[in-house]
C-alpha cells in the first residue's frame, strides 16, 4: 500500500436488535390455597384459645353466657385477623386492606347500602315459597340484657358483615374464581358461605339455600364493582334490616 492508497474504512458490526423481556404480569390474588389452608388451621386453635382468654376473666363478667360467647367470638376475630394480617404483610410485604379489595367507589357504596335491604325483602319472600320453618335460634338469647343486646347488634350489622366479607369475598373468592372461573367461583363461595351458618339453623337445608344465595349476592356485588367495602356495606344493611324485623317481631310477641 502506498501512501496515495487511500485507507480501508473500518467495519462497525451492528449486533441485531435484543427484543426486552416483557414485564411478568403478577398472578391475581398473589396468595395460593397453602395460605388459605394456613388460615382455616388456625381457625379451631385460636377459638380454643379465644374460649380460655375470656373464660380466664369471666368472674368479672356479669351479663351472662351469651355475652361471654361473644367476647370469645370478638377474641376469634382478632386472633384469625390478625393471622391474616401478618400473612400478607410479613411474607408478602402487602397492605392488608387494599389486597383483599377494601377499596369505596361512591356510587356502588349507594347502591349497596339501599340494596342490602331490598335483598333481605327479596330473601325473605323466597323464605315464603320455600315454606321455611320458624327455628328457635340461639341469638335469641341475646336479648336477656341491654349490654349484650348492644354488642349484639355491632357484631350482626358491622362486625359480623366487615369479617365475614374480609374472609369470604375478599380472601376466598377470588382464589375460586382464579381456579373455576367467575360464575363457579361465586357461586361455590356463597354455598361455603351459607353451610358454614347451617349449625346456626339446626342443619336446615332451607335456611342455607336462602344464606347461599344471599352470599352469591354479596359476591356479584364484590365482583361487578372490585370492592369488598361495596359488598360490606349491602351485608350490614342487610342483616341490619333483618335484625330491625327480629325486634319489632320479638315486641309483638
Amino acid at each position: 500500500m502506498t501512501p496515495s492508497d487511500p485507507l480501508p474504512e473500518p467495519r462497525i458490526e451492528i449486533e441485531p436488535p435484543i427484543d426486552s423481556p416483557a414485564p411478568s404480569v403478577e398472578r391475581q390474588p398473589f396468595w395460593d390455597y397453602v395460605d388459605l389452608g394456613f388460615l382455616v388451621s388456625l381457625c379451631i386453635p385460636a377459638l380454643f384459645i379465644a374460649a380460655l382468654l375470656v373464660r380466664a376473666f369471666s368472674r368479672f363478667l356479669r351479663y351472662g353466657k351469651p355475652f361471654e360467647g361473644l367476647l370469645i367470638q370478638l377474641v376469634w376475630y382478632a386472633l384469625v385477623f390478625g393471622s391474616l394480617y401478618g400473612l400478607l404483610r410479613i411474607r408478602y410485604e402487602r397492605p392488608f386492606w387494599r389486597s383483599l379489595g377494601w377499596t369505596v367507589p361512591v356510587s356502588a357504596a349507594t347502591a349497596s347500602f339501599f340494596g342490602g335491604p331490598i335483598l333481605a325483602i327479596s330473601i325473605g319472600y323466597l323464605g315464603y315459597i320455600l315454606k321455611t320453618p320458624d327455628i328457635k335460634l340461639p341469638f335469641e338469647q341475646m336479648f336477656q340484657n341491654q349490654p349484650t343486646l348492644i354488642l349484639f347488634g355491632i357484631f350482626v350489622v358491622i362486625l359480623g358483615p366487615l369479617c365475614e366479607e374480609l374472609a369470604f369475598r375478599g380472601f376466598l373468592m377470588p382464589l375460586l374464581v382464579r381456579s373455576f372461573g367467575v360464575i363457579a367461583g361465586i357461586i361455590a363461595t356463597g354455598l361455603l358461605f351459607g353451610g358454614l351458618h347451617a349449625y346456626e339453623y339446626s342443619w336446615s337445608w332451607r335456611h342455607v339455600v336462602l344464606i347461599g344465595a344471599a352470599g352469591t349476592v354479596f359476591g356479584l356485588v364484590r365482583y361487578k364493582t372490585n370492592s369488598t367495602a361495596a359488598s360490606t356495606l349491602m351485608h350490614a344493611t342487610y342483616n341490619l334490616t333483618q335484625f330491625a324485623a327480629f325486634l319489632i317481631q320479638s315486641h309483638v310477641r
